[in-house]
């Protein structure tokens, strides 16, 4: 499963589990998109896709979605929190609440929805692998970002906390953190400006969704005695999240 899956980070994700032969439930709050990106699928890799398109900042719809899997779609082996965002970039004093309410309720309170829903079926089995797609943000903190650092700092600790709680059963856990990667993340944040947007990666070479796609595979297909349990990974142009090397 790979949830926010209609752009970026996880429609890349997606696509390259694709042609490495996993069969894919895929969810989105873009049904148009989740229904191109399915077809895409199909048409590239002999494997099965189904889409399910709900919210999961919303317990109710993540509850009906996941209730409706059926079958060998029950057994998730692999579930990719992907879905996350940031918006506006104001300092705490001159912020949105909307703002807040919307990262907390998506990079929070989503993965952990998502997360309760899938991982009691693991623990069953004695099997599965989490990945919960976190942030440089979530490693440091920067000025105007009070919010979104702290939505992925609580990734960071979810993410080490639900390590430790399926250790007994055996279910592996893991984060990965990108730097920039340029992708709709700063089309969202800035609301739709595109200009300030496409400033962001003006003058250096950024990270794209390709390249985490690849770290994301490689986790997942580490022997079973083997867990990484984070990953950071940065452009070469950024040494953390406020050095840059502008060209």
């Amino acid at each position: 499963m790979v949830t926010g899956a209609t752009s970026g980070i996880g429609r890349s994700t997606a696509h390259l589990l694709a042609l490495n032969g996993y069969n894919l439930i895929l969810t989105g709050r873009r049904e148009e998109r989740l229904s191109e990106l399915s077809e895409a699928i199909r048409m590239n890799a002999n494997v099965d896709v189904i889409s399910l398109c709900f919210d999961v900042c919303d317990l109710s719809q993540a509850e009906k979605a996941v209730g409706s899997l059926t079958g060998k779609w029950e057994n998730i082996d692999l579930l990719i929190n992907n879905a996350g965002l940031a918006v506006g970039l104001e300092p705490v004093h001159a912020g949105f609440v909307e703002d807040w309410d919307r990262m907390i309720d998506t990079n929070v309170k989503g993965l952990l929805y998502i997360s309760r829903l899938i991982s009691p079926r693991m623990v069953a089995r004695e099997s599965g692998h989490i990945i919960n797609i976190s942030s440089i943000a979530g490693h440091e903190a920067y000025p105007n970002g009070a919010a979104y650092c702290g939505s992925k700092h609580a990734v960071q600790a979810i993410t080490k906390a639900m390590r430790i709680e399926l250790l007994p059963f055996g279910v592996k856990v893991s984060s990965i953190s990108p730097g920039m990667v340029d992708t709709e993340f700063s089309i969202v944040r800035f609301k739709g400006d595109a200009e300030r947007a496409g400033n962001v990666y003006k003058g250096l070479t950024p990270l794209y969704a390709d390249d985490i796609a690849e770290s994301i595979l490689f986790m997942a297909t580490r022997p079973a005695h083997v867990n990484i349990d984070q990953m950071l990974i940065m452009p070469t142009d950024q040494a953390s999240a406020r050095d840059y090397r502008r060209r």
